[in-house]
């Protein structure tokens, strides 16, 4: 599979060449989490040389192809979480490059700052990664995030700019730069955020949606829930809320197709460290169980595969019968409901709901 995936370049293989990938992994001889993240990152560290040689001499284009390349291969090495030093050092290197490379982009990413009331251990600062497309008024915007081996750095908002909305790609808890765990409550992450955008005249605060994609799923849920007075509109990618959490499904998702490690990253992120430390805490986490899913939403599209193996198409099914009215659209697909027409269904149900005004252009 990952051959496959490699070729085209798709996840987790973005900005990575197929000969490279074939170099490496046939020739690792440890899984080990350090020594993945040495081999990979001495692959990006040639692009990182090629793309300081180039910005050296002034070609812009070599310079942010060879970043992003850098950015892919360092991001490979921290893959599919931190959860080692060297992938730590790894993932900060990916993100050096990739805003090395975004001096290059028509519309570069704005590194921002949104402070955050920190309990013990966690931190005081939401780090996100905001763009701005041309356009006259008030924008609308769309927060953006991945799940749990998909950080702000790895969310690509080409086609959401294009709409002319703004984008605002954010951690979920528990990943990259979220300054806690994800837990029942870690939805407060979402609050300061929103109360951040609401106080930038650029934007239109009555104009935001959110799109969570596989455990930013799980977040776009809640959140259309919980914070429903402030989103426009919500989008659950590949997302679950209660049978995924349950023991049998933990199980069998583990021979699905996530490549490795699901359980142990999905533990990383909710503060755990064990496959039987996530499978004891793991309900505590269902969204029936803690009384949501029977409120007021916000408008809501429910995307995914019929044969998802990470999370369970069930979720969704339960999602369409309680609470609010949704809308859906599920695919003969695996997780994330990936299809050549995917991500225009979405992008097209998110403009509509986010749709700028006449003039805003």
């Amino acid at each position: 599979m990952w051959r496959a995936r490699a070729a085209v370049g798709i996840h987790p293989f973005q900005f990575m060449l197929a000969q490279d990938v074939e170099t490496v992994v046939t020739n690792l001889d440890s899984y080990d989490r350090d020594t993945w993240a040495a081999t990979f990152s001495a692959v990006a560290m040639t692009y990182q040389a090629r793309a300081e040689d180039a910005e050296e001499a002034g070609d812009a284009t070599a310079a942010r192809e060879n970043y992003l390349h850098a950015y892919g291969y360092y991001r490979m090495a921290r893959y599919p979480t931190t959860n080692s030093a060297g992938k730590k050092t790894a993932y900060r290197k990916s993100q050096e490059m990739l805003l090395n490379a975004s001096r290059y982009f028509d519309i570069p990413i704005q590194r921002v700052e949104i402070p955050f009331a920190a309990q013990a251990g966690g931190g005081d600062r939401i780090t996100a990664y905001l763009r701005v497309p041309q356009g006259a008024g008030q924008l609308p915007l769309l927060i953006v995030s991945g799940g749990i081996d998909t950080f702000k750095e790895d969310v690509q908002t080409d086609r959401v700019l294009e709409r002319g909305i703004a984008t605002l790609a954010l951690d979920i808890p528990g990943v990259g730069d979220a300054p806690l765990a994800g837990s029942e409550d870690a939805e407060r992450l979402f609050t300061p955020v929103l109360d951040w955008i609401a106080s930038r005249s650029r934007f239109d605060p009555a104009r935001v949606g959110y799109w969570g994609g596989s455990a930013g799923g799980y977040c776009a849920v809640k959140i259309a829930h919980t914070h429903r007075e402030s989103l426009a509109c919500v989008v659950s990618q590949g997302g679950c809320a209660h049978h995924a959490f349950d023991a049998d499904w933990i199980e069998k998702a583990q021979r699905g197709e996530y490549p490795f490690e699901l359980a142990d990253t999905l533990a990383y992120a909710f503060g755990r460290n064990t496959f039987d430390e996530w499978v004891a805490f793991a309900p505590r986490l269902s969204l029936l169980r803690q009384g949501i899913l029977d409120r007021p939403s916000t408008e809501t599209l429910l995307v995914n595969g019929l044969h998802d193996t990470v999370f369970p198409i069930d979720d969704y099914y339960l999602l369409l019968e309680r609470g609010t009215p949704k809308s859906a659209r599920f695919f003969d697909a695996q997780h994330m409901g990936y299809t050549a027409e995917t991500e225009a269904i979405i992008l097209d149900w998110i403009t509509s709901r986010l749709r700028p005004k006449q003039g805003d252009q």
